[in-house]
């Protein structure tokens, strides 16, 4: 089968496929005359090509399919199918004539698949095997060249060289670019030379005019061609626009519009407030035409300020500090501006900057009155009587007009009524008695005001501090408890103590301690330190709890004031049980009986011996009651020696203080005349004036309770005994002494008297004393320390430990009750 093409007019034969059908085996046979011969025939068909946009009146031939086994007799068919077969293509089935029915367009398909058939007319048996072949549509130049991103925006600074790149722009052309010259397309600028130029293969523009001021002229528009077949004539073209802008550098300094410039402000301006702004011109753009502005240092320009404002690049000018049109009226300085961010490629056209003279006119204005100063302070003593001046305060009007000025006070709390002002002095008063423990100052406020313009007025704090007066007396500030050890060394401080005063101290203020001249105290002492405390120190050491467990020691305290105010107050000072170093054991009164470590079977031994103690005193004490004594001067030791045991010694031969020795020699003298006709006296127990000198001091001087009871029955038997007896103790008064000594001995027995070996038991024997008179102050033995202190009583034995003991609780029991 062969084909001819439409376009060519040329013919190519191809072998044929095979006919396998019996019917054109047949036919075959009759046309070659051979039976045994057997003939393959295939198809190859040429490429079919057709013109796009056909646009004649008659379908479009393009072309020709032919088989050899067509003789030309219509006895072969042809048929045509794919891709457009019957709707696009026809084919004439007798003479195999291809024609397109309808005009075709490249850019929508550039080619069509079909396949061909020759087939026996009469059987339709196919007499080749089906061929397959293509129509190509041809392109001609039927499209444009088109700009996608049409129009375009370029940018380039200003300034640049020749040649510099602007922006690339590409047009696209739908014609087959494999074809001819129909899409080959090159670009030229229609307008915007000479300032730009462009690539003509591609499309790159550049600047084609050096050193382009933004300044003269900022965008440019560049229409740009691309024309298609080469840009041959009869091509075709289209435009595009190109915006194009010229980008800012700094090559411009900025300049002052002129080169003064006058601002007004009024003197009332308050400080950081705008006086005016000032502006030098810059012709560049954004960051290059930022400007800053400084003021050229200058006695005139130190009371202004100026700062850039970053929006309008002026200079706004800032008031610094407080006018005065009365001091002055107007100031001048000069104002630098330059750029902020400078471009080294343009320093060769000269400094970027430029400098103007500023001249700020002063407005006067009506003012308030003016304090002569800021704040006042005043002193006023505390209790100053109303009426008196403290102090004043001035205001003066500045004005030219110079209006005269009065005072008032301003009123904001219930105080400020304590004081007044002179509203033409402007002097301050006391309106009421002041006191600096209810308020140390005052805060008041004055105002002044202009006579001629009452809004016009001014106000000023004025501060009255209260001045103490010494009015108060220190106080002792005494610790929560204060102890002294057993074991306490002479000398030792025990306590340190300080003071507080209500009164306000001044500088050097002084605290002093000391003790009562009046009272005396043996046991401790004071020491002022000089730094406003003092130390409690000791002044014996080995304190005895179980003897006295409280000791009181009054302190005075005196301030350094005028006038000097001093207090007494008393400190309770315990004795404690302490361990090593001091550290603080214990304080009851448990433990004076009942050391620490002491078992029950110890304290049961103790309690035995004791007992034992007691029952040989009682005997020996009845042997005794059965003995009459010729004088009491048995033995060479002085019976009354024994009745007070004391270390002190007394004032000698001329002591009469301490004891009446002519009661000691006249031991009778109220019943003179009574005894005179006795020629004989025997001697009772106890010196008739012994027994008056315990019954008249044992109402008014503490003494151990068996002193004073022994004393008193003895007295009240002497005086029962009659004239008969002649001061001799009878066998009834004897048994009465003996009946009471046993009670006391059974009360010993019991804890509540002394023990039996008190040499007081033994004073019903003693004889009439002494003539010649006595060494010792009986009287300052028996008078016991009015602190109640009965520890000198353990001087006189072991028995006497317990009594005092007994005494020095009773004795805070009454203090307790009291």
């Amino acid at each position: 089968m062969s084909a001819r093409g439409g376009l060519g007019g040329h013919t190519a034969r191809v072998p044929s496929g095979e006919v396998t059908s019996s019917e054109g085996r047949t036919r075959l046979r009759g046309h070659r005359r051979s039976r045994a011969q057997r003939i393959k025939r295939g198809w190859v068909w040429n490429q079919f090509f057709v013109l796009e946009e056909y646009m004649g009146s008659e379908p479009q031939y393009v072309g020709k399919l032919h088989t050899d086994l067509d003789h030309g007799d219509n006895a072969v068919k042809y048929t045509l199918s794919g891709e457009g077969a019957g709707s696009i293509f026809t084919i004439d089935q007798i003479t195999g004539d291809i024609h397109a029915l309808v005009g075709l367009d490249r850019e929508e398909r550039s080619y069509y698949t079909l396949r061909a058939q020759a087939v026996d007319i009469h059987s339709g048996v196919p007499l080749e095997p089906e061929s397959e072949f293509i129509i190509k549509v041809q392109d001609i130049n039927d499209n444009e060249p088109r700009f996608p991103d049409s129009p375009y925006s370029a940018s380039v600074p200003e300034m640049s060289p020749t040649g510099t790149y602007v922006t690339q722009v590409t047009a696209t052309d739908a014609d087959d670019p494999t074809y001819g010259n129909s899409a080959r397309i090159v670009y030229s600028i229609l307008h915007g030379q000479p300032y730009f130029s462009v690539d003509p293969k591609s499309g790159v523009i550049r600047t084609a005019l050096a050193n382009m001021d933004r300044e003269v002229k900022e965008e440019y528009q560049v229409l740009l061609q691309a024309k298609d077949m080469g840009g041959q004539l009869g091509g075709l073209a289209s435009t595009t626009t190109i915006n194009i802008t010229l980008g800012d550098v700094n090559d411009n300094p900025p300049r002052f519009a002129k080169s003064i410039f006058h601002l007004r402000v009024p003197e009332s301006a308050s400080v950081g407030s705008a006086v005016g702004r000032i502006r030098a011109h810059d012709l560049d753009a954004g960051s290059n035409a930022e400007v800053d502005y400084i003021i050229v240092p200058g006695d005139e320009g130190n009371m202004f300020d100026i700062l850039s404002d970053g929006q309008t690049q002026e200079g706004v000018v800032v008031l610094k500090k407080a006018l005065d049109y009365e001091t002055k009226k107007s100031y001048t300085f000069k104002v630098e501006a330059s750029n902020a961010q400078l471009d080294p490629r343009f320093l060769h056209l000269g400094p970027f900057k430029d400098s103007a003279m500023v001249k700020v006119n002063v407005l006067d204005v009506d003012e308030p009155p003016v304090f002569t100063k800021p704040s006042y302070s005043l002193e006023v003593y505390e209790d100053t009587p109303p009426g008196t001046i403290i102090g004043s305060v001035t205001a003066h009007d500045l004005d030219a007009s110079s209006s005269a000025v009065r005072y008032s006070l301003e009123w904001l709390s219930e105080s400020d009524s304590c004081f007044d002002i002179d509203t033409v002095e402007g002097t301050i008063s006391t309106n009421d008695y002041l006191d600096r423990e209810t308020a140390v100052q005052h805060n008041i406020t004055a105002v002044a005001t202009k006579i001629n313009n009452p809004l016009l007025f001014t106000k000023v704090s004025v501060a009255v501090s209260v001045l103490d007066v010494n009015e108060y007396p220190p106080e002792l500030a005494v610790p929560p408890d204060t102890f002294v050890c057993e074991k306490s060394r002479v000398g030792q401080v025990i306590q340190t103590v300080s003071a507080v005063d209500k009164d306000l101290p001044p500088v050097g203020q002084r605290f002093f301690f000391k003790s009562p001249k009046e009272l005396r105290n043996r046991n401790f002492t004071i020491r002022d330190f000089g730094n406003n405390t003092a130390g409690i120190v000791t002044r014996r050491s080995a304190f005895q709890r179980h003897l006295l467990d409280v000791y009181t020691l009054p302190i005075v305290v005196e301030d350094s004031g005028y006038p000097a105010q001093s207090s007494t107050s008393t400190l309770t000072i315990r004795v404690c049980s302490c361990g090593a170093g001091g550290s603080l054991l214990t304080c009851s009164a448990e433990a004076i009986f009942l050391p620490v470590g002491l078992s029950t079977g110890a304290l049961m031994a103790i309690l035995l011996c004791v007992s034992l103690l007691l029952v040989v005193a009682a005997l020996y004490m009845g042997q005794r009651r059965h003995k009459e004594k010729e004088t009491l001067m048995t033995s060479k030791e002085d019976i009354r020696d024994n009745v007070i045991h004391y270390d002190d010694e007394g004032g000698g031969e001329a002591d009469t203080r301490a004891f009446d020795m002519g009661t000691l020699r006249n031991t009778h003298p109220h019943r003179s005349s009574t005894l005179s006709t006795s020629p004989q006296r025997e001697k009772n127990g106890y010196g008739d004036g012994v027994l008056l000198h315990l019954s008249s001091r044992s109402d008014n001087v503490r003494t151990p309770d068996i002193h004073c009871q022994t004393a008193s029955i003895i007295a009240a038997v002497n005086k029962s005994a009659t004239l008969t007896s002649c001061g001799r103790v009878t066998e009834g008064d004897a048994e009465k002494i003996r009946e009471f000594i046993e009670q006391r001995l059974k009360e010993s027995q019991q804890g509540y008297a002394a023990p039996p070996y008190d040499s007081l038991a033994t004073y019903a024997y003693e004889g009439n004393g002494s003539l010649a008179g006595s060494l010792s102050s009986i009287e300052e033995s028996w008078v016991i320390d009015d602190t109640g202190d009965f520890s000198s009583l353990g001087n006189w034995g072991q028995p006497f430990q317990t009594l005092a003991n007994i005494l020095d609780k009773q004795a805070f029991d009454d203090a307790e009750e009291s």
